[in-house]
């Protein structure tokens, strides 16, 4: 602050020696004043220059990586092929029987129940084989 005095003085001619306090808080509004603040020199982009910025973190934080994520599921699905044991969304484990177009058939548990499913329902391939044998009887 003492620099935009000393500086608002110097513009007006006076000396900081020879200038009472009333002078010199003149000065330093009309300097202030005729200056505009932090962005002034910028014109409108300084105001514009906050915004832009967190629209680029935004794009930066949240879009970038959901595009990654999209790109490997669609990998994923692109890449499915008869015998991957597989998890749907709904939470179904079973082996792919076969793949046409959009179609997934699934065989599902201990009596190779078949099942079908768009390619889209599929969520992951399982590593390791997911296995129903129904060795428990349910009692009603």
């Amino acid at each position: 602050m003492l620099m935009y005095v000393t500086n608002a003085l110097l513009a007006a001619g006076l000396d900081m020696s020879s200038c009472t306090g009333q002078q010199a808080t003149a000065a330093a509004s009309s300097a202030t004043e005729s200056s505009g603040g932090l962005f002034a020199g910028l014109g409108s982009l300084g105001s514009m220059l906050i915004p832009l910025l967190l629209i680029v973190v935004l794009i930066v934080v949240m879009i970038i990586p959901q595009r990654k994520r999209d790109k490997k599921v669609k990998e994923m699905l692109n890449a499915l092929k008869p015998g991957d044991r597989v998890r749907t969304i709904g939470g179904i484990y079973g082996t792919i029987s076969s793949v046409k177009d959009d179609v997934v058939v699934l065989t599902v548990g201990p009596d190779k129940v078949k099942l079908v499913f768009a390619r889209g329902a599929i969520s992951q391939v399982e590593e390791t084989g997911v296995e129903n044998t129904m060795e428990e009887e349910v009692h009603e």
